[in-house]
């Protein structure tokens, strides 16, 4: 069997999104909308299929033919009757849930490869003796055949996500490097184009000579379209010595789909900027323009306290292992109307706690403008996980000058982050009860400061196209330095683009340490309703989460690359590092022995330091933070924050072997299961599933009931027109082909 890391086990946590009051609520016509907008972000989030790994279009494919065919229980029959046990049956089901869940074979949370836990040749007879495989025996075969080796492989490149030797990843070809990414980087910024919806392939010409295909997403391809804003984009170009050809069409298919339902979503949109927004993003889709992404973004940030909320699009940069590619994902979601009070009440408040955050005022923006901040109950969320709370948009430009959204996903926090105190690792007994008690209040605490004040806080310095100057280069003075500024961002550049692969992870920890930091203030705590003892139970069980989040983190590093595989929880580890180092006593990790006798460890938070030296600490990191930021200076913030993100086996802490004991462990992340929306006639239907790895796969059986053969079909046909471009499909199982003929479909550039 393989590694503990590398699958999921039988008895990992299942919860089931409840948003039948928030649905029992909307209007009819609410939820003509929301279904319509559901449906869209669905057939979107299969792309992130292609965005994974070359084997996970085939993979869901195979399993999407088995369950249609057969549900689990029927399935079941047949497993047994074929020589599985019950627990080989059950891993089998973890694993598929698994798949649905991280819409690929590789989890959304650390980028880890997850195989099936049980041996091969048994799954297969269940797959070969399946009715679906009596049914079309060559297709099920033929599929079978060409994802089962990559399936259960666990080569050392094939174990994470990553660039070159250090991973598999679609977003770029396999012969792509670190250095292929920066040149492509570069070049898109000399053309002003953004990377979040591209992908990038590279080929060698006749003479040897490199040349890379940047192919953006869209419904059209090399359709001539009129008055397009993109047409005079797609050609070749020679930069740097190498030739790069600016296409589109990719996931075109399921980009079809996506527009078709979100322009039936507009027959029921509540206000002309929803309409707006919605045609927007039809327009980009179609083009693959980020430029009318942009446009319907600004329409969504002045659509304010929608009953319906969504956002839709190549969004988060997480699993791009340079960080400028977006994954798709899409949600929608309804108002939580209590809670959304508190967070309303916060941002009133947003001003004056703006100024109590440890750097000058020219380093804020020149204006707060006044963001939505709602909490919502997700009906949907697509994509390869679901987050606690976001804040988007994710462009610069937008957020400098008009603005974002926050927001809570309330029945998330409920579902995916409960604890259970047998499975409460690494604290001193007389801490777990304390933390069951606060962890949840706390959250919606720490989420709240650190989507709003967090992501919202802090000013880019910007030289624009013009020349022009966002601040003034006489009088703005560096606090670390004591000199004017002296880097800053020029026009095409973003802060994804120059910090690239600590983008994520430096953002990440700048609004954790936000957070943390003005968790502090009694007006934020009364604004959740804590005073007195509450708060500082409130105060104390958040920084304790945060220094117990730094020590799990170690499950997401790697030694053999010296490399993080998961942005917040690196973030968490550099926390954890700046607060250790603050001294006397505020942080203690301790190795123990525990009562089974296995190696364990203790986190230790001294409670009466964290205001008279946590406090301080916090400041110098987050001020320091947020200048190098601000000033574009990356060979600084790469200088601090490497530093601190380094694990090393130097005492007192040990954090190489510490990993193995938060290896020993660990606990698998929940998989959620959410609900369907049904149209019948002219009324929607909620259809909701049991909280196992068995309803997680009925509620995706049941999801495309129209179309579900037509997209299996699809996705295949993409994975197979680009299958040359990982050398693993390129050689095929004895006697077959790497991929059906029929799905064949390469394209050239």
């Amino acid at each position: 069997m393989a590694d503990a890391q590398y699958i999921l086990p039988n008895d990992i946590g299942v919860s089931s999104l409840d948003c039948r009051e928030a649905f029992r609520l909307l209007s009819p016509t609410e939820r003509l909308y929301a279904h319509h907008l559901s449906q869209a972000a669905w057939y979107g989030g299969l792309a992130v299929l292609l965005q994974t790994s070359p084997e996970a279009p085939y993979i869901y494919a195979l399993l999407s033919r088995l369950f249609r065919a057969q549900d689990p229980d029927q399935l079941r029959q047949h497993a047994l009757a074929e020589g599985l046990t019950e627990e080989e049956y059950q891993a089998f089901l973890v694993y598929a849930a698994g798949i649905y869940s991280n819409m690929g074979n590789y989890k959304s949370f650390g980028d880890t490869k997850f195989v099936p836990n049980l041996p091969k040749e048994k799954l297969e007879r269940v797959i070969l003796g399946s009715k679906a495989a009596q049914k079309h025996p060559e297709e099920v075969r033929s599929l079978w055949q060409t994802c089962e080796e990559l399936m259960f492989s666990l080569e050392p490149r094939l174990r994470h996500l990553g660039l070159g030797k250090e991973g598999i990843t679609t977003y770029f070809s396999g012969n792509c490097t670190m250095e292929d990414a920066k040149l492509a980087q570069d070049f898109l910024d000399s053309q002003n184009l953004s990377a979040y919806n591209t992908r990038l392939f590279k080929d060698v010409d006749q003479e040897g000579k490199p040349r890379y295909e940047v192919r953006l997403a869209s419904v059209l391809g090399t359709e001539p379209a009129l008055h397009s804003e993109m047409a005079s984009r797609l050609k070749s170009y020679e930069f740097r010595g190498s030739r790069f050809q600016v296409t589109r069409g990719d996931y075109a298919p399921i980009l079809q789909k996506v527009v078709e339902q979100l322009e039936k979503a507009k027959a029921y949109a509540a206000n002309s900027r929803q309409e707006q927004m919605l045609a927007q993003y039809v327009e980009s889709f179609t083009q693959g323009s980020i430029e009318a992404h942009k446009r319907g973004s600004r329409f969504w940030i002045q659509d304010k306290g929608p009953i319906v909320e969504s956002y839709i699009g190549f969004i988060e940069s997480y699993r791009d292992p340079f960080g400028s590619r977006g994954e798709f994902e899409g949600f929608v979601a309804m108002v939580n109307k209590a809670m959304s009070a508190k967070f309303e009440c916060l941002v009133a408040s947003a001003e004056q706690l703006l100024k109590e955050l440890p750097w000058p005022p020219a380093f804020e923006k020149d204006k707060f403008l006044t963001p939505d901040f709602t909490s919502l109950d997700v009906l949907t969320f697509s994509g390869s996980g679901i987050p606690a709370g976001i804040n988007i948009p994710n462009y610069d430009d937008l957020r400098q000058t008009e603005g974002f959204k926050n927001v809570s996903l309330g029945n998330v926090l409920a579902v995916a982050y409960a604890t259970q105190r047998e499975k409460l690792t690494f604290l001193e007994e007389d801490d777990k009860d304390l933390y069951i008690r606060w962890k949840g209040p706390s959250f919606d605490v720490q989420v709240g400061l650190h989507e709003l004040l967090g992501h919202g806080s802090g000013k880019l310095f910007v030289q624009d196209e013009k020349g022009a100057f966002n601040f003034d280069q006489e009088t703005v003075i560096n606090p670390e330095t004591g000199e004017q500024i002296q880097s800053w961002y020029r026009s095409g550049e973003t802060w994804d683009s120059k910090f690239s692969t600590i983008a994520s992870s430096y953002e990440e920890c700048r609004a954790e340490s936000v957070g943390l930091y003005l968790c502090l203030n009694p007006q934020v705590l009364e604004i959740f309703g804590f005073e007195g003892a509450d708060a500082e139970d409130v105060i104390y069980v958040n920084w304790l989460n945060m220094v117990r989040a730094g020590l799990l983190a170690l499950e997401f590093y790697t030694p053999e690359t010296s490399s993080w595989r998961q942005a917040h929880m690196q973030a968490r580890f550099v926390i954890l590092r700046v607060l250790l180092e603050a001294g006397e006593g505020l942080v203690t990790v301790t190795p123990t022995t525990g009562t089974d006798g296995r190696p364990d460890a203790r986190v230790r938070l001294d409670r009466n330091k964290i205001r008279p030296v946590g406090k301080p600490a916090l400041e110098r990191f987050l001020r320091r933070l947020q200048v190098l930021k601000s000033t574009g200076d990356v060979a600084g913030g790469r200088a601090l924050y490497e530093g601190y993100a380094a694990v090393t086996d130097a005492p007192p802490e040990r954090f190489l072997t510490l990993r193995d004991t938060v290896l020993l462990r660990k606990e698998s992340r929940k998989l959620i299961v959410q609900p369907n929306t049904r149209l019948e006639g002219s009324e929607v239907q909620l259809l909701e599933y049991e909280a196992s790895a068995a309803g997680l796969i009925r509620s995706f059986s049941e999801r495309f009931p129209e179309d579900g053969p037509e997209l299996e079909e699809i996705l295949t046909q993409l994975a197979g027109a680009d299958a040359r471009f990982w050398k693993f499909f390129s050689e095929a199982p004895s006697g077959q082909a790497p991929y059906p003929a029929s799905q064949v479909r390469e394209r050239k550039f």
